[in-house]
């Protein structure tokens, strides 16, 4: 069985939700969605902040905190933003770090995206299925 987690993040019309928790996980998936639901397509920088504020915000609703994050999907549409995420990652995530997998991807569900975060978690809840 599957546990949401309200997260507080805005509804996006869309059938999924922020987060979950099974099986002792958290599952998480975030992008550059500000609290209007609105979806920032300004610079790099500006949307991997927002995007990693949002993926801590989403942990931080269930409990958990990005240190008990085990592994990190990243999707960017430019080979050339990786040094920039790479930069703003280290200041969410210190070391050890998380396994991670950066994947350069021809577009995201919005035009002008730039970035989506997959991260999945160590629920220090425990077993919740």
């Amino acid at each position: 069985m599957t546990d949401v987690i309200e997260t507080h993040l805005p509804e996006l019309g869309q059938p999924f939700s922020w987060a979950t928790r099974a099986a002792g996980v958290i599952y998480t998936a975030h992008g550059p969605v500000h609290q209007d639901g609105s979806i920032e397509t300004g610079a790099i920088e500006n949307q991997a902040q927002l995007t990693f504020r949002n993926l801590e915000a989403a942990l931080n609703a269930a409990g958990a905190s990005l240190g008990d994050v085990a592994q990190v999907l990243i999707y960017l549409i430019d080979p050339a933003d990786v040094p920039v995420v790479d930069e703003i990652y280290r200041v969410y995530f210190r070391k050890p770090y998380p396994n991670r997998s950066t994947l350069i991807v021809s577009g995201l569900v919005v035009s002008g995206m730039r970035i989506e975060v997959v991260a999945y978690a160590a629920d220090p809840k425990g077993t919740v299925a």
